[in-house]
């Protein structure tokens, strides 16, 4: 195997990638019914998606956020969400968890951050961001494995 050709874990054992899918599919469902909207949780995924290096999900992520109205300051925002004004308590406590799923090998999940975050979201949204987080960083794996191409966009002339 070379970089240039790597096997791509969505097409080589499609059922596999299909069950994960469908998973995605019923944890996005579970979400909207505990009541996160579009824009928490795609700033979730994106920021998951960029603690990962995973730029193919960070591509798609931006652009559903930006479908859900998120701005390009917000979204920019993400890298110093501690340090921004931009994000409600609710979506720091989201993005507290994507940092500790992504990290979970260095110390788990501490009390002290679990308190805090379910001080602020309630079991349902905990639950429900939880297995976004861990759909999310499946996808990850899977795309930087499989070194997704992600390419230069063409410039429109709205773009100047």
């Amino acid at each position: 195997m070379t970089e240039e050709r790597r096997v791509h874990l969505s097409r080589s054992a499609r059922p596999a990638y299909d069950a994960l899918d469908a998973f995605s599919q019923t944890v996005g469902k579970l979400a909207a019914e505990a009541g996160i909207d579009d824009r928490l949780k795609e700033l979730a995924l994106i920021h998951s998606s960029q603690l990962n290096g995973c730029a193919y999900c960070v591509r798609i992520h931006v652009d559903r956020a930006v479908a859900a109205g998120i701005s390009a300051d917000e979204i920019a925002q993400l890298a110093t969400w501690r340090e921004s004004g931009v994000f409600s308590a609710r979506e720091r406590a989201a993005l507290e968890l994507a940092e500790r799923y992504v990290f979970i090998h260095e110390e788990g999940l501490p009390d002290d951050v679990y308190d805090h975050v379910g001080g602020i979201l309630s079991e349902s949204e905990y639950v429900a961001i939880s297995w976004l987080l861990v759909s999310i960083n499946a996808f990850n794996r899977i795309t930087i494995a499989g070194k997704y191409p992600v390419p230069p966009r063409r410039s429109t002339a709205a773009d100047g």
